[in-house]
């Protein structure tokens, strides 16, 4: 179940978010992180966030030496962000600089959250924030990961954990699918939809699919859930069921089933779940202040599910949900 996530510390302007770049360090998970919060984004009418670069050295090797990085702040920037993305590299057995992990204890220390895309999560175990705690690291680094750190509760078959104050993301293209859940927990479902739509990139993958779905070659005829899922969502406060939708499909509720996990990683009841909790959300924060009429609109039946859903899958209340994200909301 998803947590509040965004109760790092405050600051007057826009949030920070600092990313720490050490040796080696992989660029695909830099570049989603500055996709997600470095660009300004003129289509929305303000920035969502302060970005900056750091790094303990003035030239950075990334990594096997493709490029340096160089121009960038130095360590003591990480002392000012509300939101530290810690360094991620393919040599996991390495130790990290002390310098690094100090700075990283410190963020923690002081109520900053903490994010690792990927090998990332080895860095905040050597840290020792992640003790006790849930993560997610890449499938193929789980039982070096556990081997070192027994202490961490580690899912190593979800694309990310939102374990409150700390995130996690699997892979590399898991952190786009973390760094937008970061954006819909801080900005709301509209405002991460939009930073979707400009990175060409699915909104909402929730956290608890898994990392590696099966792709088979497709038989013929087609067996995409493409037009089925589209169906469903212009759908979505009519009485579906998985018995509805496999009929829509053509085939037995087995077989869904089956084409959902190998396709999407999730199941069609998990799945009708989060889009309906995700149109509520929309509906919410477009001003619908009527939460019998947002649980008949999406399909949730009552107020009180919706309550409950909207709680287990956001962290937050439907009231909590309008008053951080509705029209007026700060």
């Amino acid at each position: 179940m998803a947590q509040e996530s965004s109760h790092a510390v405050r600051t007057a302007g826009p949030h920070r978010v600092v990313v720490i770049v050490d040796e080696n360090s992989n660029p695909f998970e830099l570049g989603c992180a500055t996709e997600v919060f470095g660009l300004r984004r003129p289509e929305l009418g303000r920035d969502l966030y302060a970005f900056t670069l750091c790094s303990p050295a003035p030239r950075t090797l990334m990594r096997d030496g493709f490029f340096t990085l160089t121009g960038v702040a130095d360590l003591a920037a990480a002392d000012s962000a509300d939101t530290l993305i810690v360094p991620n590299r393919p040599d996991v057995e390495v130790p990290r600089r002390p310098a690094v992990l100090d700075a990283v204890r410190r963020a923690h220390a002081r109520g900053a959250r903490l994010v690792g895309f990927c090998s990332g999560a080895f860095t905040l175990a050597e840290a020792g924030v992640l003790d006790g705690r849930r993560a997610t690291a890449h499938w193929q680094w789980a039982d070096s990961f556990r081997a070192r750190f027994p202490s961490v509760r580690l899912e190593p078959d979800v694309l990310f954990v939102d374990d409150g104050d700390i995130l996690t993301a699997a892979g590399s293209a898991a952190a786009l699918d973390l760094g937008l859940h970061i954006v819909r927990r801080d900005h709301g479902a509209e405002i991460a939809a939009a930073v979707g739509r400009r990175l060409v990139f699915a909104a909402h993958r929730d956290g608890g699919q898994r990392q590696f779905v099966e792709r088979p070659v497709p038989d013929v005829p087609d067996e995409s859930l493409a037009p089925v899922l589209a169906w469903a969502r212009e759908r979505l406060d009519s009485a579906l069921t998985v018995s509805g939708l496999a009929a829509r499909a053509a085939v037995s509720p087995a077989t869904l089933h089956r084409r959902f996990r190998a396709q999407l990683g999730t199941t069609p009841l998990a799945w009708l779940t989060g889009e309906r909790v995700a149109l509520a959300c929309r509906l919410i924060e477009r001003g619908e202040s009527r939460f019998d009429v947002v649980a008949r609109r999406t399909g949730l039946g009552t107020a009180a599910n919706l309550r409950a859903l909207m709680r287990r899958e956001t962290g937050l209340n439907p009231s909590a949900y309008r008053r951080r994200f509705g029209p007026g909301a700060d």
